[in-house]
């Protein structure tokens, strides 16, 4: 007898393979039983024949809306051999719609690749706005509603805060219930965070560009007293904080129930690919964000009016606010589709059928109790959920593994821009936008490219986690770069003496006798580069008297720099506004090895999401990658950028003084700066190898004849890659 061959389109996706049940054979009085559909259809003919299911579809061309087989309402979620689950669709509303009110056009989009659209446009649009428009302008706030950056720390990291309180909360409750619903509705919130971030720009009287304070030359350089300088605009804070918190709830649904419902309504081998486009999507909207708020900023925040000072100028504040106007608009009309989909899309239920457990196997047998159809659907069983994902290794190892790859995205989100600012000293919008160059390609193509190659290959829960552990280590390899560095370009006063000479190492000294009789003041910092390729702290440091305008570039240019000596001819030299361009001849090997870097740490984060995935039970899949992104948060999230920001901090040269407070770094010392990256980088990527190695290794599968021996079947053996073959071949005569 041939064994049976399942030809059905499927969303689109068209496969022929043999469903082989290995379990054991029924008792004699089932063998052949046929179940009988409801009234009203015509009987589906899965029978059950020496453990082998059949499907009496007459044709490849059946409706992909239809049950692969529907039990009577007495015999609904009832179990036929070990791992195969029938589950009826009756009663369930499958259509697209809000409410009555759904249309024959909407359905067109009630599908997989529908929902994938618009949950990439919402992932797109919150990567945008918290990852990138938030680290654009975070500068241009604190300048604007006069913050310290413990400050605006806190503004950004209200959103993880948030994400932490409503983690738990949402993926127990919200992977139980209707998902779209909690999606949509967190899309909205979101949105609303972002016109709130928006709001202040609005309420506060016009920026005044204070011009008694603005630079000048050599006797010139003046600046307010600080009691006058200090304002109520910093109580702001607490609006963007709202704002952030705002955000913070409305993406926690996005990344644990938008994942598992696209996991749940394709196929397994699908899965990945699907959850690489969402994430890649999420991963474009920072570049974006980085790319479109540096634009932005070179807008004057107050449109329409014209201000004799450049974006180059540090009383410079940009149009920060139209990138969250636009993002929470977009947000807004974006969750009203979402809204519309149902609980579960149609054809889904062959999925449910066809899916093989790959759940880590516990000693006691207590992931058993994870398969109960009612669990999960109350408080009382949190507790044991939470237990039964402590119990599980491999889940722990992947959470931590997760964490400090998180740590070191966070990291380099926050101060990547600053590096490359300061080894190729650029200015803040030039580096973000540079940045953002960089994580285009290497983000982006390394998350699509991971889930393309654990669909390619058909890897299974081990085999993935080998792949992680071959992406960290690449990284780990690829991160010894840090060991060259750009140097330092001269600044006067900071690196050198006035006149060339070496300067003590911790001792500033911005007075010479070329400008002792300026009385220039440190309060605000202004960098010329000279005539002779040095940096000056201002044009009063490099005691220049007199100013014009470079008509090719727009820069001011300042004349008569007593500090400045011409390089042909005698006498005082000039100097440009701005900092000195450097000539770094590593400089592209810097960068090829930071695309390597940053490529191979988000080709590991699909497939580490997807070992996730696969190593809980189904109904425990929303309530996994809720706690694993609680851990991934309090390990990585939060305290990366705080742990990465006094790293670098140790190698600063030159503190800002906000009336004698220490404010941000002015320049970093270069050869520092890296040092300290690599020794982060190297910690954290060998933790999460090890971590990786571990979870590998404690990985125990299901066995192989509990699983159907179809290409989703499970691995063989503990941390094996090898497919597993059917034990039947596709013809066979019985």
């Amino acid at each position: 007898m041939a064994m049976p061959q399942n030809s059905t389109g499927e969303n689109g996706f068209c496969f022929a393979q043999t469903l082989d049940f290995s379990h054991p054979s029924p008792p004699p009085g089932e063998a052949g039983r046929t179940f009988p559909a409801p009234s009203g259809q015509e009987p589906c003919g899965t029978t059950l024949s020496n453990g082998t299911a059949t499907s009496g579809a007459p044709s490849p061309s059946d409706s992909c809306a239809e049950p692969l087989c529907s039990a009577t309402p007495g015999e609904e979620g009832t179990q036929f051999g070990q791992g195969i689950k029938y589950v009826s669709a009756e009663g369930e509303e499958l259509a697209c719609g809000w409410g009555g009110f759904t249309p024959g056009c909407l359905q067109l989009f009630n599908t997989s690749k529908g929902i994938l659209f618009f949950l990439c446009v919402a992932s797109f649009l919150q990567g945008m706005t918290v990852n990138g428009f938030i680290n654009t302008v975070i500068t241009t706030i604190e300048r604007r509603f006069d913050l310290r950056s413990y400050q605006s720390g806190l503004i950004a990291s209200s959103y993880d805060i948030a994400a932490c309180i409503c983690l738990t909360f949402v993926s127990y409750f919200g992977g139980n219930g209707h998902k779209p619903r909690w999606l949509g509705w967190g899309v909205l919130v979101m949105g609303l965070g972002s016109l709130l971030f928006a709001l202040p720009h609005f309420t506060t009287g016009r920026y005044e560009a204070r011009s008694a304070a603005e630079v000048g030359g050599c006797g010139g350089n003046q600046s307010l007293p600080c009691a006058q300088a200090a304002s109520s605009l910093s109580s702001y804070r607490f609006v963007f904080m709202l704002g952030q918190f705002l955000h913070g709830m409305g993406a926690t649904p996005l990344y644990t129930l938008g994942v598992t419902y696209l996991d749940e309504n394709v196929k397994t081998n699908y899965s990945p690919v699907y959850i690489a486009v969402f994430y890649t999507a999420a991963i474009l909207g920072p570049a974006a964000g980085y790319l479109v708020g540096g634009m932005f900023l070179n807008i004057y925040t107050e449109i329409g009016r014209e201000i004799d000072i450049a974006p180059e100028n540090t009383l410079w504040v940009g149009a920060w606010w139209i990138g969250f106007l636009g993002a929470g608009a977009a947000s807004l009309l974006i969750s009203v589709p979402i809204l519309g989909y149902p609980q579960r899309l149609p054809g889904s239920q062959r999925y449910i059928v066809m899916r093989v457990s790959e759940a880590h196997q516990l000693k006691d047998g207590s992931h058993k109790k994870a398969s109960d159809p009612d669990f999960g659907k109350t408080v009382k069983d949190l507790p044991r959920s939470v237990l039964l994902l402590l119990k599980n290794p491999t889940f722990i190892f992947l959470c931590l593994a997760g964490a400090t790859e998180a740590t070191l995205i966070a990291g380099m989100s926050t101060f990547g821009p600053k590096f490359l600012e300061s080894q190729f000293s650029l200015s803040a919008s030039e580096a973000a936008t540079f940045f953002g160059y960089l994580v285009v390609p290497a983000g982006g193509g390394g998350t699509f490219l991971g889930g393309f190659l654990v669909n390619k290959f058909k890897l299974r829960c081990s085999g993935i986690i080998k792949l992680c552990l071959l992406c960290t280590v690449s990284s780990l390899l690829a991160i010894f770069i840090f060991f060259i560095h750009c140097p330092n370009m001269p600044m006067a006063g900071v690196t050198q003496m006035y006149d060339g000479s070496a300067l003590p190492s911790g001792h500033l000294n911005l007075t010479a006798a070329c400008n002792a009789e300026c009385n220039c003041l440190q309060e605000t910092y202004s960098p010329v580069c000279g005539s002779d390729d040095v940096m000056y702290y201002s044009p009063c440091h490099a005691g220049c008297k007199e100013v014009s305008e470079n008509l090719r570039n727009g820069k001011k240019v300042y004349h008569e720099c007593s500090c400045i000596e011409k390089t042909l001819l005698p006498g005082p030299g000039d100097a440009e506004a701005g900092k000195c361009t450097s000539s770094c001849a590593k400089r592209p090997l810097l960068l090829f090895f930071m695309f390597v870097v940053i490529l191979f740490t988000f080709l590991g984060s699909i497939p580490a999401l997807t070992a996730t995935l696969r190593c809980v039970s189904d109904r425990q899949r929303s309530f996994a990658l809720g706690i694993q992104w609680i851990v991934v948060r309090t390990l990585g999230g939060i305290p990366g950028p705080i742990a990465f920001g006094s790293m670098i901090d140790k190698s600063c040269l030159l503190w800002q003084d906000q009336c004698g407070e220490q404010g941000s770094c002015y320049v970093y010392q270069n050869s520092a700066m890296s040092r300290y990256t690599l020794i982060a980088g190297l910690v954290y990527k060998v933790l999460g190898t090890t971590f990786f190695i571990v979870a590998c290794l404690l990985y125990k599968p299901p066995p192989a004849e509990s699983a159907p021996g179809s290409s989703d079947a499970s691995d063989n053996g503990n941390c094996d890659l090898q497919e597993h073959k059917p034990s039947l071949p596709a013809e066979e005569d019985i």
